[in-house]
């Protein structure tokens, strides 16, 4: 058991660690968003799986009761296999440690998950303030998904729900053209089907409650970069670059987008992207990196279970 133990956590650590860092520096990832999204969620994966199965195997060492249970099912010589009666002094001290973090992380989820309920039962009260003549069809599928303000500032959103509220403003109808106007609505969309919105959930959760480990902070930080390229993406392949780009320019031009002293860097990053479009991977290089990133989340359970399957053969 203390080989699988310390494999795991090298493998933890790794995941946590380099293999983030190295990610936030490579240029792919803005080439490729959704398959950058894909890799980040395999690397956290990782990572959880690490913890929750040496919680485990720590759990089945420490307490007769779970080592009972735990391997119920399976043969003596299986159990036999683990060694778990010779667990190490700290397997006791690292299960304490891995069950504080399996609370704290439930705990900071059910956190989010409350915030963004009352976040959004706010936004709703608020949109029937601005639009009274509306106020029993938010979110009513009868009356459809998207809702008009009256503002002449031009702007546009969507609001995650059961079903998702798109929302625009008087000002974006008046100021963009109508291919733009469905470029900006394709976008809003794209992050409703993808559930752009639990994904920044679980990423703005991990980074609260675990800040100081790299790979949970940039997951935060470049999840909600690459929800926006996604997005632009998915708007950009229907409407075309230019369109897509324009739109943006128009939407946020009163805000500064363009200004070198803007602090929304990443709309001007969006309007560059999208003007010059990157080089996109091939067909081969996506698939590779998308199975190799599968493949990743499988290497805790291997290791977890390979004393047993040892002892099978």
């Amino acid at each position: 058991m203390t080989v699988c133990l310390l494999l795991l956590s090298v493998v933890a650590l790794t995941a946590a660690v380099p293999a983030p860092r190295a990610l936030v520096r490579a240029g792919w990832p803005d080439r490729e968003p959704v398959v950058a999204l894909w890799v980040w969620q395999c690397l956290v994966a990782t990572v959880l799986l690490c913890c929750l199965t040496a919680l485990l195997l720590g759990a089945a060492a420490v307490f007769g009761t779970v080592r009972a249970q735990l391997f119920a099912p399976a043969p003596a010589a299986v159990t036999a296999a683990y060694d778990l009666s010779a667990a190490p002094p700290w397997a006791a001290a690292l299960t304490l440690l891995l069950a504080c973090g399996a609370a704290w992380t439930t705990a900071m989820l059910a956190r989010e998950l409350v915030e963004a309920r009352r976040r959004r039962v706010r936004a709703r009260a608020h949109l029937r303030e601005r639009a009274p003549e509306l106020p029993a069809g938010l979110g009513k599928p009868a009356r459809g998904p998207l809702l008009v303000l009256e503002d002449e500032y031009p702007d546009a959103w969507w609001m995650p729900g059961s079903p998702p509220q798109l929302v625009v403003t008087t000002g974006a109808l008046h100021r963009l053209t109508d291919h733009q106007l469905n470029a900006v609505l394709t976008h809003e969309r794209g992050h409703a089907r993808a559930r752009h919105d639990w994904l920044l959930h679980l990423s703005t959760a991990l980074a609260t409650g675990f800040p100081r480990v790299p790979l949970f902070a940039h997951f935060c930080d470049q999840t909600h970069r690459l929800v926006e390229l996604a997005a632009d993406d998915t708007a950009s392949r229907r409407w075309g670059h230019l369109t897509t780009a324009l739109a943006l320019i128009e939407l946020n031009q009163h805000r500064g987008v363009l200004s070198c002293a803007s602090s929304h860097r990443l709309l001007g990053e969006r309007v560059d992207r999208l003007l010059e479009p990157p080089p996109r991977l091939g067909r081969r290089d996506r698939a590779l990196t998308t199975t190799a990133a599968a493949l990743v989340p499988l290497l805790p359970l291997l290791i977890a279970f390979a004393p047993g399957l040892t002892a099978l053969n």
